[in-house]
């Protein structure tokens, strides 16, 4: 029965892994969007550009 316990202890512990990798997954993915939105902000409060930068220079 030793044996049925290490696995089940091992199943669960997988387990727990996967649903905790997924929470960080989900946290970074709402992490990204609110940054990609914050940048999005700042850009639009950046005025308009009328002059050409030489970047051959």
């Amino acid at each position: 029965m030793d044996l049925m316990n290490g696995i089940a202890a091992m199943s669960m512990t997988m387990s727990a892994a996967a649903i905790q990798q997924q929470a960080s997954i989900s946290v970074e993915k709402k992490v990204m969007d609110s940054q990609e939105l914050a940048a999005q902000e700042l850009l639009q409060m950046l005025p308009p550009q009328t002059s050409i930068i030489d970047t051959y220079a």
